[in-house]
């Protein structure tokens, strides 16, 4: 299989199941926005989550399923043969945080994204999964995509927020709170 076709040389992409768009659609905009929250989570991967990894490549391949939802028009043949984002997904990443939420301690600030390199990785993911987000309301808005969708990718940020406090107290890493006007320089 050739890597490069050259048929998205004049800013022109297929989309699954027929038809060409533009490479600045919204539908582009917002799976190539899934795409990068993919990456984000696989840099976060690689910065070693230890027993939370399992969890994480489950979101990578359910980003995968979002992604082929968002690049497949509703309605076409293909439409019918690809997978769809399952509410189940949604119930067990709420699982997931009511489970973590146990260990950790109370969150009594707002906390600036950091600590460990793993906690830092998953705070970025969390920030292109809301970007993600805003990519597919209007989609959401236009009957593009399905509610669930939307569901799953506000739940996931929550998720992933609690990941990376997560990953901090696994490591014996105390989040910093955010103290409004800042602490003072030494």
């Amino acid at each position: 299989m050739k890597i490069y076709t050259r048929t998205g040389d004049t800013g022109q992409t297929g989309l699954f199941g027929g038809g060409r768009v533009a490479k600045d659609d919204a539908r582009v905009a917002a799976y190539g926005d899934l795409d990068e929250l993919n990456a984000a989570l696989g840099v976060a991967r690689a910065a070693g989550l230890g027993r939370l990894d399992p969890w994480c490549q489950d979101l990578q391949d359910q980003l995968f399923t979002v992604g082929a939802v968002l690049a497949t028009p509703r309605g076409t043949r293909a439409d019918a043969h690809i997978p769809h984002v399952r509410e189940e997904w949604v119930a067990a990443m709420e699982r997931h945080i009511d489970t973590l939420q146990e260990e950790l301690p109370p969150q009594t600030h707002f906390i600036l994204p950091g600590g460990t390199p793993a906690s830092a990785a998953l705070h970025l993911a969390r920030t292109v999964c809301r970007r993600a987000e805003r990519s597919v309301v209007p989609l959401f808005r236009e009957g593009q995509v399905d509610e669930v969708t939307l569901r799953f990718l506000n739940r996931l940020s929550d998720f992933l927020f609690v990941l990376a406090r997560a990953a901090n107290h696994r490591a014996g890493v105390e989040d910093v709170p955010w103290i409004p006007g800042g602490t003072p320089s030494p």
